[in-house]
C-alpha cells in the first residue's frame, strides 16, 4: 500500500537540513540503535550538519551508504567512502565498523554486491532511507530503465550523472563510468524514504517523481508506491508543485 509523501518546505538548502534532521533525529532518539541509508551528493549535506550540531549519541547507530564509485583509488577526496567518512561518520560521532560503504576494489563485484544486501539485511533494514534525486531521476546511481525490482550491482553511469557531477572533479574526464550502487527494490524495503532536493534545478525532477508516471524510465518516480515517504524541499525544488506543495 502506498501513501502521499509527507512533503516540508524550508526557506533554503539549510533550513531543508534542519527539517530533515528532525525526521531522522526522532528516529534515533526512539531508536539508539537505528540504521540508516546514507546518501552522498550535495542535497544531503545540510542535513548531516544539522545532524551533527545537534549532538544526539549516533554511537550505536549503523550506517549504509547508497552507492560507490569504481575506479577511484583509496582514499580520493570525491570516493563516496571518503565523503561519508568526512561528513558523516567523524561528525556524527559514529562507530567506523558500523558504516558501510560499498567495497570498488574486489575482483567479484556481483559477489560482494550480494553480501552487501545481505548484510543490510542482516542489520533489520533501514530505518530512514535518506536520498537526493537526480535530474534525470536516478535514486542512488540507478539511471533511468533501472528495474524497479533491482539489487545492488554495477551500473554504467549516465552521460548527464556525469556531467551533473562534474563539478566534484578538477575536470569531466576524472568522472568515472561505473558504480557499484544500491538496487531500486533494496532502497525500497527501507521502513522510511527521505528524500531532500534543493534548488530550481531539481524542480521538475521532484515535480516527476511526484506527480509523474510511476515508470522504470524515472527511478525516483518509485518513491510514490511507498507508504512511508517524507520529501524535504527548499522553494525553488518546491517551485513547479503547486498546490502539492502543502504539505
Amino acid at each position: 500500500m502506498s501513501g502521499s509523501p509527507r512533503i516540508l518546505l524550508g526557506t533554503d538548502a539549510d533550513d531543508t537540513g534542519r527539517l530533515a534532521a528532525g525526521v531522522v533525529l526522532g528516529t534515533v532518539r526512539a531508536n539508539p540503535a537505528a540504521v540508516l541509508g546514507l546518501a552522498t551528493g550535495s542535497s544531503p549535506l545540510p542535513l548531516y550538519a544539522a545532524l551533527a550540531a545537534a549532538g544526539t549519541d549516533f554511537s550505536r547507530v549503523s550506517g549504509f551508504a547508497l552507492d560507490e564509485y569504481l575506479g577511484l583509488p583509496d582514499g580520493h577526496p570525491q570516493s563516496y567512502a571518503e565523503v561519508i567518512r568526512t561528513a558523516v561518520t567523524e561528525p556524527l560521532g559514529m562507530d567506523p565498523h558500523l558504516v558501510h560503504v560499498p567495497d570498488p576494489h574486489g575482483m567479484d563485484h556481483a559477489a560482494h554486491a550480494a553480501d552487501y544486501d545481505a548484510a543490510i539485511a542482516a542489520a533489520g533494514g533501514a530505518d530512514v532511507q535518506i536520498l537526493g534525486v537526480g535530474s534525470n531521476g536516478h535514486i542512488g546511481f540507478n539511471e533511468p530503465g533501472s528495474a524497479f525490482d533491482s539489487r545492488t550491482r554495477v551500473v554504467p553511469l549516465a552521460e548527464r550523472t556525469r556531467q551533473d557531477n562534474a563539478r566534484f572533479f578538477e575536470s569531466p574526464d576524472q568522472v568515472p563510468v561505473e558504480c557499484l550502487t544500491q538496487g531500486i527494490a533494496t532502497i525500497f524495503g527501507a521502513r522510511h524514504l527521505l528524500l531532500i532536493a534543493h534548488g530550481e534545478h531539481k524542480a521538475r525532477a521532484v515535480l516527476r517523481a511526484l506527480r509523474g508516471p510511476v515508470t522504470e524510465d524515472f527511478p525516483a518516480s518509485i518513491i510514490q508506491r511507498h507508504p512511508h515517504v517524507t520529501v524535504v524541499l527548499d522553494a525553488g525544488a518546491a517551485s513547479l508543485l503547486g498546490d502539492l506543495a502543502c504539505g
